[in-house]
């Protein structure tokens, strides 16, 4: 059994398009509302709460609801598209409110991009499942989150080179940087229509399908199973809060702690996004030899300690760029195989179930988490300084109910080489 990196390729242009929008999002949006609308941080907390608020309850929904979809272009497709349609349209109007300063129409643009992105995330991220037999999801998932990162570089990429340089008393105009993010996102999902066939490519999938019966029983999952799931869940929940908080403040703690304006801060996300690329397709190699829950584990002390040793940095120096390097490394040890985890005690007939079940868990964190860190910035006297010692506590919360996890691995495959399953068939 040897994975189709090439098919997972194209399938992972989703996932590309989505990782660059949120990148922008947890970016720009904050930057905006501050510099622009003038907003605290408890207020953008709430803001940046809101995408996470709609995805708590539509996520499950449409993963669900996609799962009984049938259709000529498949299960996932559809929603793909038209999401995608809807989510860049409204995303081009962002810019224009934040210049002209109106916030009611950036709000209510944001808020139809919010739901727009919601209606397909879930599906899109259900695809690589739908695809791919179970023991194969770790190395599948290392290759949906390299084009993940892609995309977030892309949009750094973009912010650094497409966002002009503000006069005194100017507001940075981002225009370029979405328009230029929107093109991606159209680009991505011709792509998906033009490589993926779904339901071709489904149907030959569910030959190659393992009985899930040792793990669901018979239609119910055993207790033991479940306690796995809920501790899985938890840790799912904890290592985003963590996590969430760095990526949607970072911009803005470069700026009042450090005093680097202008974008300077995507110089030094770029250099841990790239360190996450390089690390997913070993990461991967690395779980189908020693299981997903130790290197899930593995990632989560590198994180942990990483966010522990950026308490006392005040200078935008190497040690740093050392750091997000290491967080890097730890979060795609988390993401490779965190999903995988989850999807390995569906059946083949709810992914999309267990995968709305995901982000029902990831997304509740990131809903609590711009409010709590905001409210911590606003009203304890060290401001910003408070974010990595807030981050490294959660992290550890998650590494101790990540300990509780006893399902979720998939049996040992034989060992294949990259080169060879390049363009393999399942």
């Amino acid at each position: 059994m040897r994975l189709n990196y090439l098919r997972t390729f194209f399938v992972g242009f989703a996932f590309l398009s989505i990782c660059s929008f949120w990148n922008l999002y947890d970016s720009i949006i904050p930057l905006i509302l501050e510099n622009n609308f003038d907003k605290s941080d408890t207020y953008i907390g709430v803001i940046l709460a809101l995408d996470n608020i709609f995805a708590i309850f539509m996520l499950p929904l449409f993963g669900t609801l996609s799962d009984r979809v049938h259709t000529r272009f498949g299960k996932r497709t559809p929603f793909i598209v038209l999401g995608t349609a809807v989510a860049v349209f409204a995303m081009i109007a962002l810019p224009f409110a934040a210049n002209s300063l109106r916030l009611v129409v950036f709000l209510v643009a944001l808020g139809t991009v919010l739901i727009a992105m919601s209606t397909y995330r879930s599906p899109a991220v259900a695809l690589m499942p739908d695809l791919t037999p179970k023991p194969l999801r770790s190395k599948a998932n290392a290759i949906i989150n390299l084009m993940g990162a892609i995309g977030s570089i892309y949009t750094l990429l973009a912010i650094k080179f497409l966002t002009p340089k503000s006069k005194p008393g100017e507001y940075t105009d981002y225009t370029y940087v979405f328009i230029a993010v929107g093109a991606l996102m159209v680009f991505s999902v011709i792509v998906l229509l033009l490589k993926i066939n779904e339901n071709k490519m489904s149907i030959k999938n569910d030959e190659c399908e393992d009985d899930s019966e040792h793990i669901r029983g018979k239609g119910r999952m055993p207790r033991e199973v479940r306690k796995s799931l809920i501790f899985l869940l938890l840790s799912v929940s904890f290592w985003f809060i963590s996590y969430n908080a760095v990526a949607s403040t970072y911009s803005r703690y470069i700026e009042n702690v450090m005093n680097i304006k202008d974008g300077g801060f995507a110089t030094s996300l770029l250099i841990g996004t790239i360190a996450a690329v390089i690390s997913y397709i070993p990461v991967a190699q690395l779980s189908s030899r020693f299981s997903r829950k130790k290197i899930i584990i593995t990632g989560v002390v590198i994180m942990t300690i990483s966010f522990a040793a950026a308490i006392p940095i005040d200078s935008y120096n190497a040690f740093m760029y050392i750091i997000l390097v290491a967080v890097g490394f730890g979060w795609a040890a988390i993401n490779v195989n965190s999903y995988p985890m989850v999807v390995e005690m569906s059946s083949g007939s709810d992914i999309g179930k267990y995968t709305g079940l995901y982000y029902t868990f990831s997304m509740a964190a990131q809903v609590i988490t711009p409010i709590l860190s905001g409210l911590l910035i606003d009203n304890l006297n060290i401001g910003y300084r408070v974010l990595f010692p807030y981050a490294a506590f959660f992290s550890a919360l998650a590494l101790i109910t990540m300990l509780f996890v006893k399902h979720g691995d998939s049996k040992p495959i034989p060992k294949n080489s990259l080169l060879e399953s390049i363009s393999g068939e399942d």
